[in-house]
């Protein structure tokens, strides 16, 4: 569990809340699982991402095709402190 600890990314947006910090405290709980480490390796490891690839017909629905592309540049964009200008917010410009 420590290398899967060791190997998460922080959190840019809960910064006093790190999925890390917690999977760190599970290394040494009396109660850890072979089944609760191999579950965080396959989060990690995207293995659920894989095994359930969703269709480019979800990710880009028919009513809005860039909807998930447009959230995903926004995360990435806040994360480095980039807010979208005032303008583009009142003329709901993307």
């Amino acid at each position: 569990m420590k290398s899967v600890a060791d190997k998460w990314p922080a959190d840019p947006f809960r910064p006093n809340i790190q999925l890390k910090t917690f999977l760190m405290s599970l290394v040494v709980h009396p109660k850890l699982t072979p089944t609760a480490v191999r579950s965080a390796r396959a989060l990690q490891e995207d293995e659920f991402k894989k095994k359930y690839a969703l269709s480019n017909k979800m990710l880009q629905p028919a009513s809005f095709p860039h909807y998930y592309t447009r959230l995903v540049e926004a995360f990435d964009q806040s994360a480095k402190g980039i807010g979208r200008p005032w303008w583009k917010i009142f003329f709901n410009v993307w």
